[in-house]
């Protein structure tokens, strides 16, 4: 990837919220400069959307899950997977995995840990004939925070990114 799209890119890791004028200024482009690499970045599929990362604890969110599975790979599992993750929204992310066993890897935000038991339930009617084994790691959102999650320090990193 060009310098200066790297560069754009990392900023607006640290921050999405700035305005082409003042990234312009930062980068030392002009802010036209700034407005056509970023929408071209877009229009790449490079930045998939601008959002924020907000402090999930006071959301009302309570638990972050990370539960990892062994399920049965089939390729007509994979739309289903992708719809029933899609309807759940406090699923962030899942995807297929590999190590430990495993297969696949969901991350899931819950109040409490009734409402992360029902999930659960709910999983296991849904897929129980095509997961073999699962395990769950639960943090709390509340209290001892060492890194916090962000996606800023992503931009401190040194990726060359071709495209």
């Amino acid at each position: 990837m060009k310098k200066i799209r790297m560069k754009l890119l990392s900023e607006l890791l640290k921050d999405s919220k700035r305005s082409d004028r003042e990234l312009a200024k930062v980068l030392g482009v002009s802010q036209p400069t700034v407005t056509r690499i970023r929408h071209k970045l877009v229009q790449e599929g490079i930045i998939r959307q601008f959002t924020i990362i907000p402090d999930f604890s006071r959301m009302g969110y309570g638990i972050m899950a990370i539960t990892c599975f062994k399920a049965k790979m089939k390729t007509e599992l994979i739309e289903r997977a992708r719809k029933w993750t899609t309807a759940r929204p406090n699923i962030i992310f899942a995807g297929r995995a590999e190590g430990m066993g495993k297969t696949g890897l969901m991350i899931s935000m819950h109040t409490d840990f009734a409402e992360f038991s029902t999930f659960i339930e709910d999983l296991m009617i849904e897929w129980g004939d095509d997961v073999e084994e699962y395990s769950t790691l639960l943090t709390p959102l509340k209290g001892t925070i060492i890194k916090p999650l962000s996606l800023e320090y992503l931009a401190q990193t040194k990726i060359n990114m071709e495209g």
